[in-house]
């Protein structure tokens, strides 16, 4: 698991970043751009553990959209703890 964290870098926060809940759990999708990468996607549970993931996305909707799709397709539960 590789955390990212934008305060470190030149990040821009995207306005799509957002909570989900389901199951009464909740974690944040976080959606930065790097200038040099593209739109960065990660999801932080509640004891700030993150998924982050490797590919880099063309926009901020294409990265939320697969944080959406992995989230229904996997559980949320697939994004909780440490791993």
């Amino acid at each position: 698991m590789t955390t990212a964290n934008p305060a470190d870098n030149d990040f821009e926060q995207s306005p799509l970043t957002q909570t989900y809940t389901q199951n009464d759990q909740t974690v944040q999708i976080d959606i930065y751009k790097s200038d040099e990468h593209g739109w960065i996607l990660e999801i932080v549970d509640q004891d700030n553990n993150s998924t982050l993931w490797e590919d880099h996305f063309e926009s901020d909707q294409a990265a939320l959209q697969e944080a959406l799709d992995a989230l229904n397709e996997e559980g949320i539960e697939a994004f909780i703890g440490s791993f």
